[in-house]
């Protein structure tokens, strides 16, 4: 079986619902599993530590598990058109897999939430990929073959799936971004298996 780690932080929980609808379409491709994961809260206090597991949602990711992925899934809420603080402080700690390759080759794809259809949702999923490339992943988006890039008023972009969760960031999924994330997670399935083969 080849695995699809979803990874991702959550502050309202529009990301992480994204996160289940990527790892159901990639559950969808036979031969592969997926694997949902977060990140712990970074703290302004330097001392202190987090729960070795969350109080609720999916566990906290190891470096062991984003090592032995055969895809990845990254996903942030938008942060003034940046990935949140936590993700990053994650992918920072990754210089270890960074010096073994253990990431070269790998598809790759990232997803985000905003407040707003014009909070940065483009430029938040550039700022994932960035460190992708540098561990030498595949970059995989979305190609316009899905149609509901053509025709969303909500979240969607060809970078990546996105959501519009509104000011008070209580706004539903749309089913155009439902099935983006779902969409998104069958792709990076495939890519898995034709890397394998």
């Amino acid at each position: 079986m080849k695995q699809v780690l979803v990874l991702y932080y959550s502050r309202s929980g529009a990301t992480a619902e994204m996160a289940r609808l990527v790892a159901r379409g990639a559950e969808g491709v036979a031969g592969v599993e997926s694997m949902l994961r977060t990140v712990p809260e970074v703290s302004e206090t330097c001392e202190a530590t987090s729960a070795k597991v969350p109080d609720s949602g999916a566990p906290y990711v190891s470096l062991d598990e984003l090592k032995a992925c055969d895809a990845l899934a990254l996903g942030s809420p938008t942060r003034f058109g940046n990935m949140a603080a936590s993700l990053k402080f994650f992918l920072e700690k990754t210089s270890g897999q960074w010096l073994s390759g253990s990431l070269i080759g790998k598809p790759a794809g990232v997803f985000t939430s905003t407040s707003s259809l014009h909070g940065g949702q483009e430029a938040t999923l550039l700022s994932m990929m960035i460190p992708l490339l540098h561990h030498g992943m595949l970059i995989s988006g979305l190609p316009y073959s899905e149609s509901e890039l053509l025709t969303t008023t909500t979240g969607g972009t060809p970078y990546g799936p996105s959501h519009v969760a509104g000011a008070n960031s209580d706004l539903p999924l749309s089913d155009d971004e439902k099935s983006l994330c779902m969409a998104m997670g069958k792709r990076l399935a495939n890519l898995a298996l034709k890397l394998a083969d």
